[in-house]
């Protein structure tokens, strides 16, 4: 039986608001056509301006949506399982990084249930993400793996891939922003020292950042052929590289991911 709404989510925090503004603000889904719940009625006041229908009904949201995602705190996931009364949603997709799908699948009832387990970023409030997501319960449809990606398309940059490979997203995606976000406030702190004021500083470091970015990602040559490029041509640049790989730079980004990993790992076995 066709369902009276495209897409309902559960829970509206700042990951539910940010896929929904994605999505309506894009025409992707049309906002009658999208229910979000809560048990928090300030937070679903607080996306009145995207023109979804809102309720505090989850079971209602579960049974009257083609998919579902849902985007609450691990903490709070039993909850809402359990406010479903035994009802078993048939297409799930899953924000919360730590819950693995046999996990939700259980809570929820397994059944014909099929989920799709997703790890956003940060930068994702601005389009800018980078999203891994396992589709492969979906893999018999593309219908439903186009929906799934489209969704999430609106949000950054989308790699599907197997569950298993999820833990190395949060390490390089989920907990790397932060690593970015050091990074840049490293700079930034140089620059200030070298005589420029914060906010020069600040625009000339996130450039920096953005530009080294983007010629990575558009240019054929490999990271090394682009390092070598710019040390050769800069013997400044070749100094900063020396005190960077005598510093150990690798090993220290590698084992922060490492560690990151391993934290994550331990929250998504509980």
């Amino acid at each position: 039986m066709k369902k009276q709404y495209k897409l309902g989510v559960i829970g509206c925090g700042g990951v539910a608001e940010t896929i929904l503004r994605a999505v309506v603000l894009s025409d992707f889904i049309r906002e009658k056509k999208i229910i979000v719940s809560d048990i928090d009625e300030e937070k679903l006041d607080a996306v009145d301006y995207l023109g979804v229908r809102t309720t505090t009904d989850n079971k209602f949201v579960a049974q009257n949506s083609d998919y579902l995602i849902i985007a609450v705190k691990t903490q709070d996931f039993v909850a809402v399982a359990q406010s479903l009364e035994g009802y078993i949603p048939e297409k799930v997709i899953s924000v919360i990084p730590e819950m693995k799908k046999n996990a939700v699948k259980n809570a929820l009832g397994v059944g014909m249930i099929k989920v799709a387990r997703c790890i956003l970023n940060m930068p994702c409030v601005i389009g800018s993400g980078a999203i891994g997501i396992d589709m492969s319960d979906f893999n018999k449809s593309t219908d439903d793996t186009d929906f799934i990606s489209n969704v999430f398309d609106r949000l950054g940059t989308v790699v599907s891939l197997d569950e298993s490979k999820l833990d190395a997203v949060a390490g390089i995606s989920l907990n790397g922003a932060a690593q970015v976000f050091m990074v840049i406030d490293s700079l930034i702190d140089a620059g200030v020292r070298h005589g420029l004021s914060k906010s020069e500083a600040k625009i000339l470091a996130v450039q920096t950042v953005l530009g080294g970015a983007e010629l990575v990602s558009r240019e054929e040559q490999s990271l090394e052929e682009l390092l070598m490029t710019v040390c050769n041509k800069n013997a400044a640049a070749l100094e900063t590289v020396k005190i960077l790989q005598n510093g150990g730079l690798n090993k220290l980004v590698g084992d922060a991911v490492d560690a990151g990993i391993n934290k994550f790992k331990e929250q998504s076995s509980k």
